[in-house]
């Protein structure tokens, strides 16, 4: 376990095992305070993603996820924290990581606040869904009040087609009275008065069947008003109980989670802060010991060796680079006497042709002398033209 401990606190342990036991004790604190931490945000990613999903192997999963990342964060930061005994200096190297660790003990710690005050944000969040509730009947009361108005317009429409039918009625019992003589003139027959009052109920007659058309297409609109406002009751009503039942999510619960005493809140989220951070405090404040003397002396060494790789390694290049240049240099110095040669010996071989030209001209000029003294003369003339002779 102390071993396991030293791995989660990023430590070598073939040089823990040279120190002393403090330093054992130290750094097994320090492993655990790492892992420790990535458990407890194993805990909070679970629970999160529960209260979002509901579901408990996808929850498991991302919480082992999430807890790995951190821990594994965590590690590297500590593994990679050198104490040189300057903590200003160690401070800012750290700074970064403090940040992040502010940023996380927030999202860490949020899940596990919401567990904590399970029933003060259930008793928010059903004031919440009574106050939706009265919202809700408030608005299905104006959709049930324009309903009620469309109503009362379609009576309206069907008392005014009344009373003209009323009106028909009346004047079609006077005419009839007029024509059997029970009434009006008490004549019997169809006189004047009797066209007079036929004239005028044929009139409201007419009237009355205009009206009734009307009356049908404004019934009809005012009918599809109410078959319209009803559905939307329906999708209202629907929504309403779907928002009910729906506002129990994770927004609703920080947000009810917002509207309580910001104390204890407060100080939950310290705490998390405290724990997310622990493990960088813990290696910041803990005194320089045997065992960073010694990775500081192997670091050292490692990085001399490697140094000296690196010389050695530039030594050869430079030593490959000057053979290569004294190869090249050799060869154009072999090349240019070898050219130079060349030209000796074709300047050389063409001056034993111009001698042997010169020879063989000369045996056969003298042939020519000793043939003729004429021609003797001629050539001694060519020749001095020619600038071979001169006195």
């Amino acid at each position: 376990m102390k071993k396991f401990f030293w791995w989660c606190a990023g430590a070598d342990d073939t040089i823990l095992e040279k120190c002393s036991k403090s330093e054992h004790v130290k750094y097994a604190g320090i492993g655990a305070t790492v892992l420790f931490t990535g458990l407890l945000a194993s805990i909070s990613g679970a629970y999160a993603l529960h209260t979002v999903f509901d579901t408990l192997p996808v929850a498991i999963a991302f919480g082992l996820l999430w807890g790995a990342v951190i821990f594994n964060l965590d590690r590297f930061i500590v593994s990679t924290l050198r104490k040189e005994g300057k903590f200003w200096k160690e401070l800012l190297q750290v700074t970064p990581r403090i940040l992040l660790a502010l940023v996380l003990a927030v999202v860490i710690s949020k899940p596990l606040e919401l567990k904590i005050f399970d029933k003060e944000i259930q008793a928010i969040l059903k004031e919440k869904q009574a106050e939706l509730a009265i919202q809700h009947k408030a608005l299905v009361g104006k959709q049930f009040a324009e309903v009620d108005s469309v109503k009362s317009e379609i009576a309206a429409i069907r008392q005014e087609v009344d009373a003209k039918l009323q009106e028909r009625n009346k004047l079609y019992d006077i005419v009839a009275a007029e024509a059997d003589g029970t009434g009006g003139t008490g004549k019997i027959g169809k006189g004047p008065i009797y066209d007079e009052k036929k004239r005028q109920y044929d009139k409201v007659d007419e009237e009355l069947k205009l009206l009734q058309a009307d009356a049908q297409a404004r019934i009809l609109l005012k009918e599809q008003r109410i078959a319209d406002l009803m559905k939307q009751y329906d999708e209202t009503v629907a929504e309403g109980q779907e928002s009910f039942s729906n506002y129990d999510g994770l927004m609703a619960r920080i947000n009810a989670l917002d509207e309580l005493p910001w104390l204890p809140v407060f100080f939950i989220t310290l705490l998390f802060i405290c724990l997310e951070t622990a493990p960088i405090f813990t290696k910041l404040i803990s005194n320089k010991g045997p065992y960073d003397d010694i990775l500081k002396g192997v670091e050292h060494e490692r990085t001399t060796q490697e140094m000296q790789r690196v010389a050695e390694r530039q030594k050869q290049y430079d030593t490959r680079q000057m053979v290569a240049e004294a190869k090249f240099s050799s060869r154009t110095d072999y090349e240019i006497d070898a050219k130079r040669e060349e030209e000796r010996i074709k300047s050389d071989a063409h001056l034993e042709v111009v001698r042997e030209s010169a020879a063989v001209w000369k045996e056969r000029k003298l042939k020519d002398i000793s043939r003729s003294p004429d021609t003797a003369a001629d050539i001694l003339n060519d020749g001095e033209e020619n600038g071979y002779y001169k006195w």
